[in-house]
């Protein structure tokens, strides 16, 4: 697969690392840094697999996880009672990011109020939603997290010969165009379903993301981490 992916809807790795401890319900200021490290890195590899441009910062944290892992590994010093725990300063990147992203988020709402903009009412477009509706915005982790369980799922492969494939991310951009033409509304997962191999998969996933960077599609949930739903973007074409 040639297709290259950069996009800017990719956030920092201070973002993916809390997003890694909310998905677990992890205390912030007691991060079990050996699960924290497995997971950012397999989010790494999964970045690598999909060829996405990985940013330097991400692979500067990965290297300070391996670097906090490895001191946490030592025996503590007997004598020092008060030594500084390794992840003090990391525990600290994260709270004042986080402070950062909650003030960046108020600032955004009142902003749209004085600006008498309402975003759409996705209740009207999902086709028998639950109470809630699909309200709640999803980031480029939750979508990754979707689609590393996908994959999971996915027929294990065996050694067949089959003919090469000529599905292209430019072909699949069309077909999920196309049924948006038809239905309101797409679960993620529904996408995936018909995939006869991690070479297709990886196909509908970089279609999916390049149709977000372009705004032609946007993607909620109903709440965090459930059913991923896609719906027309802002700058949608009939």
């Amino acid at each position: 697969m040639s297709y290259k992916v950069d996009l800017p809807i990719f956030e920092g790795p201070l973002d993916l690392l809390l997003h890694l401890i909310k998905k677990d319900e992890i205390n912030i200021y007691d991060i079990p840094i050996s699960q924290i490290t497995k997971q950012y890195m397999e989010y790494i590899g999964m970045m690598e697999i999909l060829d996405i441009n990985i940013a330097g910062e991400f692979l500067v944290m990965a290297a300070t996880l391996m670097h906090i892992k490895s001191k946490m590994l030592l025996p503590a010093p007997d004598t020092d009672e008060d030594a500084i725990d390794p992840r003090e300063e990391l525990v600290l990147q994260l709270l004042e990011y986080k402070r950062f992203k909650e003030v960046a988020g108020r600032l955004q709402q009142m902003e749209e109020v004085q600006s008498h903009f309402y975003k759409r009412n996705f209740l009207d477009e999902v086709e028998n939603p639950d109470e809630d509706g699909f309200i709640h915005d999803v980031d480029i982790f939750d979508l990754m997290s979707a689609f590393q369980g996908i994959l999971e799922n996915l027929p294990k492969e065996t050694d067949y010969t089959i003919e090469k494939d000529t599905m292209t991310v430019t072909d699949m951009i069309l077909e999920i165009m196309g049924l948006l033409k038809h239905y309101e509304t797409l679960l993620f997962a529904s996408l995936f379903k018909k995939c006869p191999s991690k070479v297709v998969a990886v196909t509908v996933f970089l279609a999916m993301l390049e149709l977000i960077k372009m705004r032609r599609v946007s993607v909620r949930q109903d709440k965090t981490f459930a059913d991923v739903a896609i719906f027309r973007g802002e700058k949608y074409e009939r």
